[in-house]
């Protein structure tokens, strides 16, 4: 399985892919980013099945997570699949994810 992971901070990002590649041979993180714009640009041009997204970034519209989903679903005719990711609780914020996609 190929994963991008997108997070804003260095730190959660890097966790993430160390905890992805040691416990599986079969994933491979073909991408990562840390902000709306490079979020777009490497699921754009990085073919995946899996895209692990922290639903708070910087940059875009104000969209975060949600602009990502929107504006991917837009440009790719397959997109990938979209894992949310947030230490949030606030419903908003998983509302507005599960209906992005």
């Amino acid at each position: 399985m190929k994963i991008i992971c997108v997070d804003d901070h260095d730190l959660v990002r890097e966790g993430i892919v160390l905890q992805i590649t040691q416990q599986r041979s079969d994933f491979q993180v073909v991408g990562e980013a840390g902000s709306v714009e490079e979020a777009i640009e490497v699921i754009s041009t990085t073919p995946c099945d899996v895209v692990l997204l922290d639903v708070h970034l910087p940059g875009g519209n104000g969209g975060g997570g949600v602009e990502v989903i929107k504006r991917i679903q837009h440009q790719l005719a397959s997109p990938p699949k979209f894992l949310a990711l947030s230490v949030s609780d606030a419903a908003d914020d998983v509302v507005a994810v599960v209906r992005a996609g």
